[in-house]
């Protein structure tokens, strides 16, 4: 273990290093091009080639280098590590208000997620952020603790517009909080009289506020006294197919939203 971290620290002491053998990991190059790619000098590029093949991580082809089979292993694992470092350095804000209990995908799949915060100068932002999504979507799909009257106003005139469907299952909690909102109760039931919309409610908590629109899925993240600290969203594949198959589960199991729990 020791003489693995000792490679892994002499990776890391030099970012030349890294960027060389992840090109000679990709295909042959020459130290002329290697200069061109990096910006090293021809010095220390001698220095690195001569430490890799000591370590027979390349190996030299005429006037061309090129990285061995555990070069090649050593690169690909080097690019998964920083890739996760990446992904953690993006998420680490963020990270106390993901539900990661109810997420069942790798956080590796959010690398290329947006992060909105709130602001002082757009205090709303986050909100904001999944009211553009929604505005541009066609089908959207929700399961939720909570209604956001914004995101609601903008399902309602998409739906009424023939512009978008909408499907949503929410929390007892969230219905019964209706009561003490009068207009957003009798958007609601507006938005629910069309065809293209329906919605149900599940007898148990779900602990998330989540959007799909079209292919995006975006998660509201708000802190253990309901404060909305960020929102997330992604089009990631992994994270989608696991948004499609929570909503599917939530579906099954939840009740229809009458009309007269809207009254």
């Amino acid at each position: 273990m020791e003489s693995a971290l000792e490679d892994v620290e002499f990776l890391a002491r030099s970012p030349n290093r890294v960027e060389v053998l992840c090109l000679l990991a990709r295909g042959r190059h020459t130290r002329t091009a290697l200069a061109e790619e990096t910006g090293a000098s021809q010095a220390t590029l001698g220095r690195i080639l001569t430490d890799f093949q000591e370590r027979a991580w390349v190996r030299r082809a005429g006037s061309e280098y090129v990285a061995t089979a555990t070069g090649r292993l050593v690169a690909s694992a080097l690019g998964d590590l920083l890739d996760s470092l990446e992904t953690e350095r993006e998420l680490r804000d963020v990270v106390d208000y993901l539900p990661t209990h109810a997420m069942d995908f790798d956080l590796g799949h959010l690398k290329d997620a947006t992060i909105t915060f709130p602001s002082e100068t757009r205090p709303d932002a986050p909100v904001k952020r999944v009211v553009d999504l929604i505005r541009e979507a066609e089908d959207v799909t929700v399961f939720s603790h909570a209604f956001n009257e914004r995101s609601l106003a903008a399902v309602h005139d998409r739906v009424t517009a023939g512009d978008a469907t909408f499907r949503a299952v929410f929390s007892e909690h969230a219905v019964a909080a209706l009561a003490d909102a009068p207009d957003l109760r009798a958007r609601l039931k507006d938005l629910l009289a069309h065809d293209a919309a329906d919605a149900r409610v599940h007898g148990e908590g779900i602990p998330l506020a989540v959007t799909i629109a079209d292919e995006t899925v975006h998660m509201l993240l708000r802190d253990e006294n309901g404060v909305l600290q960020a929102s997330l969203d992604t089009d990631d594949d992994a994270v989608r197919a696991w948004a499609s198959d929570t909503f599917d589960h939530y579906w099954r199991s939840a009740a229809p939203l009458e009309a007269s729990a809207l009254e």
